[in-house]
């Protein structure tokens, strides 16, 4: 498996090899090897979530308090999707920063999303299916959005694609409104996190 680090820090993109033959295809998306070496530890799967979206479908910017937070495993099984991760974390260096990835049923490629980051994705056809393997369990008091339209953020979702969100992502706040609010993780909170799962894996 190819794996590669994205702009935002302690996220990571991953592109596995797939075997085709007559009967179809055959692939592994999360192989614990690859994330062990980016993340540094093994990634506990307390829950796995499954969307089905039709084309324009932005759900997101999603993140969760930090610690426990809840790190994500992104791919997509069917259709395809623009996959974005955003930093949030006050005092990160690349806080307020985003990078994107496309994530199809061609490639395969995924994303881990470490605990702390928001994440949000764009359906670019119909019936897109995402697979995404979390961490830790929903936590509703726990979870948080912030707009994926946010103008100051500037997200890179295609000007020729109508987007569709839900009234509580559009109604989210901005970047600047969750951080005035204070309920944004810390860098340093994440990172101290980070490290208890790195130093419980040695």
């Amino acid at each position: 498996m190819q794996f590669r680090s994205l702009k935002v820090h302690d996220a990571y993109a991953y592109t596995p090899r797939a075997f085709p033959d007559e009967r179809g295809l055959f692939v592994a998306p999360l192989q614990e090897e690859a994330v062990l070496n980016t993340a540094g530890h093994p990634m506990r799967v307390a829950q796995t979530n499954h969307s089905v979206s039709k084309r324009g479908t932005i759900r997101g910017v999603h993140f969760a308090d930090t610690p426990p937070g809840q790190a994500k495993y992104i791919y997509c099984p069917a259709g395809s999707l623009l996959d974005v991760v955003v930093d949030l974390r006050t005092g990160s260096p690349t806080y307020g920063q985003w990078d994107s990835v496309v994530l199809d049923a061609v490639d395969f490629r995924a994303m881990y999303v470490a605990e702390g980051l928001g994440h949000a994705f764009m359906a670019l056809e119909d019936n897109t299916a995402m697979a995404y393997l979390c961490s830790e369990p929903y936590n509703p008091s726990g979870e948080h959005g912030i707009s994926p339209l946010d103008p100051a953020l500037g997200l890179p979702w295609p000007a020729d694609i109508t987007p569709i969100v839900s009234e509580k992502d559009r109604n989210a706040p901005t970047l600047a409104e969750a951080e005035a609010q204070g309920v944004l993780p810390s860098y340093e909170d994440c990172t101290a996190y980070y490290e208890k799962l790195r130093s419980a894996h040695r």
